[in-house]
């Protein structure tokens, strides 16, 4: 066999070792950069699901306090002694209704525009 003694210069191996050390450095960046981003996308998907938790639950009270407020209704109205009182009642009724989902409408709007304030605050 041929005895040849080859060796990388000393030029080669500052340069090589000064590549890899740029390249760990630049990979460290990218994982500490993805690491924040994967963070703030979990805190805000944690929030807009808590948000939508909220907007959820406001919506199946809404709609429980409007079932019940027509059993109360059916309830009264069988007890009504005449048209004349069954006439008086339901017009009770949709008063308060009208202003119960007046207001339903307006809380639900709030909580609507809540989310979408945060959501887009976040992104």
């Amino acid at each position: 066999m041929n005895n040849l003694n080859l060796e990388i210069p000393a030029e080669v191996r500052d340069f090589a070792e000064k590549t890899v050390d740029q390249a760990r450095k630049a990979f460290e960046s990218f994982v500490v950069a993805a690491q924040k981003a994967t963070a703030q996308s979990e805190a805000a998907a944690e929030s807009m699901a808590s948000s939508a938790k909220e907007v959820s639950s406001k919506a199946i009270g809404f709609a429980e306090a409007n079932v019940k407020a027509a059993f109360d209704l059916a309830e009264k109205m069988v007890h009504a002694k005449d048209p004349k009182e069954i006439l008086a009642i339901q017009s009770e009724y949709l008063k308060t209704q009208v202003a119960a989902v007046q207001e339903q409408a307006k809380s639900r709007g709030e909580a609507v525009k809540k989310v979408v304030t945060h959501t887009t605050e976040t992104k």
